[in-house]
């Protein structure tokens, strides 16, 4: 199974990294790292994370990381669609 990301979800990776830069430097590579390495670990167990607030996906949290991935398992491929802030408002 391979991990596709949506330009919505590479878009937050992104910003995450482009705020950590600016404001948190010195967490910047971890955070990034970690956020990466459990969304990458979802090919070995893709249905890990918690039931999503639309049909069909799925969360995962990265405590003790304030982050939200939301992802769907496809046939072939783990579709990463965003990743919130937890307190950011959500559609």
């Amino acid at each position: 199974m391979r991990i596709r990301w949506t330009p919505a979800a590479a878009a937050d990776l992104q910003g995450i990294s482009d705020y950590l830069k600016d404001r948190h430097p010195h967490y910047r590579d971890t955070t990034l790292r970690n956020l990466y390495r459990a969304i990458t670990g979802l090919k070995r167990s893709p249905r890990r994370g918690r039931p999503g607030g639309e049909p069909g996906t799925r969360e995962i949290l990265f405590p003790p990381m304030p982050y939200v991935a939301v992802y769907r398992v496809g046939d072939e491929a783990i579709e990463v669609l965003r990743i919130y802030h937890a307190a950011q408002d959500r559609p």
